[in-house]
Order: C-alpha cells, then sequence, then structure tokens
C-alpha cells in the first residue's frame, strides 16, 4: 500500500495522517525498537521524535517492576501469535523533563497493541495505540469524602470499573492458558479461516508435520502447494460448502518436511470439522489429527510377518516331505533313514533359529546359506565367495530369499533328487555385493505360466529400503538366480 490513496480528485496522505491522529501511537519492530512515532504520542509522553527513532523502548522507558514485565509480556505475545493484545490499566512511571523538575510522575495507561503482518503472515511490527487515564485514577480520589466514603453514584462506578479490570485479567490469563494448552496438544491442530482458506492458527504438533514452514495468515494452496493436487485444499472447501465434518482415517499424504527436502509420505487420522457462527454462517475449518505413520508401518510389517509365517509353515512341511523321500530313496535301513532324516531336521531347525536369531544383530552370509542348504548334504551344495557381514535387515531378507530358493529346489529342482546340486558364488566390489544361485543336475525346468507368491517374494524381498534386485531364469537345465544388493544401506 502507498501513502496515498486515491479519492476522486484529491489524494489522502497516510504517512501525514498518521503524524495528526488525535490518539498517541507508536511503532516497534521485532526488537522492540521504535521505528515511528506520531505527534501526539510525542505530545502526551513529553519526548522529541528524533530521541525515540531507533531506541529500545525499556531503554526510553524503564521500569524493572511489574509493570515493566506486564508491558513486555503484552507486546512479546503480539509478535509470537499475531494476535492483537491489550492492557487496560497499567501504571506505568514516566521521566519528567528537566524544564519541569525531572524525577519520575506516575501515570495510569490503557494500551492495545496490534499486529502488523508481512507477506508470509509473520508480525514484523507492533503498533501501539495507548491512553493516559491518570486523571481517571485521580478522579478516585476525588470521589471520597471527609469520612473515607465514596459519594454516592461514584462508589457503583469505581466499583464497577475495580470489577471489570479484574475480570480482565482473569480472562487474559484463561486465554494464556488455553492458547497454551493448544499449542502443546499431542495431535496436531489448526485453524482455517475465510473463503481462501487461510491459516488463523496451528499449534506446535501441526508445525512439526509440515516441517516448520511459515503458515500464518497464508493460505492453504500457497503455504502448502503441495497438497492442492492431493486433493486436500478441494475436500477443505467441500465441508465449508456441505457443512459437514469430513473424517480420514490412515490417509496417505506427500508433505515436504523441510523447504527444499523431497516429499515424503506420511500417513494420518484426521477430522475437517466446520466451524459455523451462531447465525449459520460457515466461517472456516477446523482441523484435528494426529500422524499414524509409525502405526500404518507396523501394521503393514506385522501382515506381511504373518503372511510369510503362513507361506513359511507350508513351505517348511514341504521341505520336510522332500528331504523324508529323497532320504527314504538312499537309506540301505531303516536305521540308517532314521539317523539321517533326524540330522536333516535337526540342521532344518537351525535354520529357523539363525533367522530369528539373526533378525536384529546381523550374521555372515555364509551361515545364512548353509542354515537353508546344509540339511541337504554336503554333496548338493558348493559355496565359494569371501565372507560378508550383513546387516540385521540384509541378513533377514536374504534368509528368506534362501529359504524360498532351497525350498523351491526341494520342491522342483536340482534339491528334489540325489544327484542335483546348487552352487552359489558370490563376489563384492565398491560396496556392492553380486551373488549367483545356479542350479544343475535336477530335472528340465520350464517357466511357470504364472508367478507365485515364492517369485514375488524373492523379487521383493532385496528392494525397498535394501535397495537391491533379484532376477529369476528358469533355464532349461536348472533356475538361475541373480541377485545384487549395495552393502550396509539396509537399516534395522
Amino acid at each position: 500500500m502507498t501513502d496515498r490513496l486515491a479519492v476522486g480528485a484529491p489524494t489522502i496522505d497516510f504517512a501525514r495522517l498518521f503524524r495528526v491522529l488525535p490518539s498517541p501511537y507508536m511503532i516497534l519492530d521485532r526488537d522492540l525498537r521504535y521505528v515511528e512515532v506520531n505527534d501526539a504520542y510525542c505530545t502526551v509522553l513529553e519526548r522529541r521524535r528524533e530521541d525515540l527513532i531507533g531506541a529500545y523502548l525499556f531503554d526510553a522507558f524503564p521500569d524493572p517492576g511489574e509493570s515493566g514485565r506486564r508491558l513486555k509480556a503484552s507486546l512479546q505475545r503480539v509478535l509470537e501469535t499475531g494476535l492483537t493484545d491489550s492492557l487496560p490499566l497499567i501504571p506505568y512511571a514516566i521521566e519528567r523533563p528537566a524544564a519541569r523538575g525531572g524525577g519520575f510522575e506516575m501515570r495510569y495507561w490503557s494500551a492495545v497493541h496490534a499486529p502488523l503482518l508481512d507477506s508470509s503472515g509473520r508480525c514484523q511490527f507492533v503498533v501501539q495505540n495507548t491512553v493516559d487515564v491518570t486523571e481517571l485514577q485521580r478522579l478516585r480520589t476525588l470521589a471520597y469524602g471527609p469520612g473515607g466514603e465514596p459519594a454516592p453514584g461514584e462508589k457503583d462506578i469505581l466499583q464497577r470499573a475495580q470489577e471489570v479490570q479484574a475480570e480482565n485479567q482473569t480472562l487474559l490469563r484463561e486465554t494464556q492458558d488455553l492458547r497454551q494448552l493448544f499449542m502443546q496438544a499431542p495431535g496436531f491442530i489448526a485453524v482455517i479461516a475465510g473463503p481462501e482458506l487461510r491459516f488463523a492458527l496451528a499449534n506446535n504438533a501441526y508445525q512439526r508435520l509440515i516441517g516448520d514452514r511459515q503458515i500464518i495468515g497464508r493460505p492453504v494452496g500457497e503455504a502448502l502447494p503441495e497438497v492442492v493436487e492431493q486433493g486436500f485444499v478441494a475436500l477443505l472447501h467441500g465441508v465449508m460448502e456441505r457443512r459437514e465434518p469430513f473424517v480420514g482415517q490412515a490417509m496417505s499424504v506427500n508433505l515436504r518436511r523441510t523447504p527444499d527436502a523431497p516429499l515424503e509420505e506420511r500417513f494420518v487420522d484426521f477430522v475437517f470439522q466446520p466451524i459455523v457462527t451462531p447465525g449459520g454462517d460457515v466461517t472456516g475449518v477446523f482441523v484435528e489429527g494426529s500422524d499414524v505413520t509409525d502405526r500404518v508401518h507396523a501394521e503393514r510389517q506385522q501382515k506381511l510377518l504373518v503372511d510369510e509365517l503362513n507361506h513359511r509353515v507350508k513351505n517348511s512341511l514341504a521341505t520336510v516331505q522332500a528331504i523324508a523321500h529323497q532320504t527314504l530313496r538312499t537309506a540301505a535301513n531303516p536305521a540308517a533313514f532314521q539317523e539321517a532324516f533326524e540330522s536333516r531336521l535337526m540342521a532344518l531347525s537351525k535354520t529357523h533359529d539363525l533367522l530369528t536369531a539373526t533378525n536384529w544383530r546381523g550374521a555372515a552370509l555364509r551361515d545364512v546359506l548353509l542354515a537353508e542348504l546344509g540339511p541337504f548334504g554336503p554333496n548338493q551344495y558348493e559355496l565359494e565367495g569371501p565372507d560378508v557381514d550383513l546387516t540385521p535387515a540384509e541378513a533377514l531378507a536374504f534368509g528368506l530369499v534362501a529359504h524360498e530358493l532351497a525350498t523351491n529346489a526341494a520342491k522342483y529342482g536340482a534339491l528334489s533328487g540325489a544327484d542335483g546340486c546348487v552352487s552359489v558364488e558370490w563376489a563384492t566390489q565398491d560396496g556392492r555385493l553380486a551373488l549367483t544361485w545356479r542350479e544343475r543336475g535336477g530335472p528340465q525346468v520350464a517357466t511357470p505360466t504364472r508367478r507365485g507368491f515364492g517369485s514375488r517374494l524373492i523379487e521383493r524381498s532385496l528392494q525397498g529400503q535394501l535397495e537391491g534386485s533379484a532376477e529369476l531364469e528358469f533355464a532349461p537345465g536348472g533356475l538361475i538366480c541373480r541377485i545384487e544388493l549395495p552393502l550396509g544401506v539396509a537399516k534395522i
């Protein structure tokens, strides 16, 4: 806005208007230093403008007592909240000029502090309008007669004034308490006002969710541009138009947690509640909810583990059947069958023990492979490669992959017969692992007509947080699985 506004032919000089306003006004910056004062302010404070501009308020008018603390607290509330704050009555001593004998004179004031916001909605300046009510306080003394009692009429007026002051102070404390509760609430809360959907309030949890961006006073689509195409602005307009709340459960929203960060998927439970006045007008939307991203991830992980457990039990039974069949074909007598079969079952049990133990402690790649291939006998597998230590997540993923490959080999591949063999070779270079699982000597392999759970699990187990890959080749001479993985990427 410019200093001059055309109104027909004449113009209004707002700078001059500010100076000649009959009520005292002053403007402070965020450091509580004078930016501007009008003539009435200089007159009532008996100071010169050039002595105030740039000065710190409490250097110009020091008061280390309760009145100074109340004044500073009011100004800070405006700077922090961007909302108007008032002091209905505050005693504040003013230094008298030397021409009037110097010293300090106790004066009583009523002040209103209003914010001037910048384009981002942040309070940049504070405007104070103050009224000298010292004479009203002196009238209180004049209202008392010789016996110390107020005259009729004045007593009621003064008593009511004192009651109003007390009520204002109580309301101020209650407002401050409510604001603290609002800001510290564990769930995220925001108030969006007007047809332009401007942020009016947002608590600490909401600020954490959106990366502590400056949003107060700005429209939702401008403050959080990434949510527009995701449909949330349309949802807010719909809530205002239909006058009905919208409830979202575990809804996905992609947000930038810092201004330059990539989009991050979060999941939220929330309610968009229309704000309706007693007259029936919808003035905005109240937003309340909680970030349930950790819960959603935990539920997904639990489902994956349950599905894997069910699948693993079926595969374990199939593996036991294959081991029993192979052992029965090669055993010379029942006693030999019992000994060989029991030893292989114990090795299979160790596979499960190793996977359980290495979920969070890590394991060697060779040990993970041996846990799955050990039950089939040393003549049916070959392992060649350097020592490689796997992180817990890598060990778990490789355990799943090795289990699926060994189970498939026992059902349909090289480990289903006595002459088959599985060779596993691996090498590392530049922090990456390259591993090849190759089967030979088993039944001829044909490409399956559909991909089962096991194939999908092998391919997907190394993706995601491991950033790896697995490729299956159904060669006629035996299955080949090629695995690549950047080591040390996975986190617990």
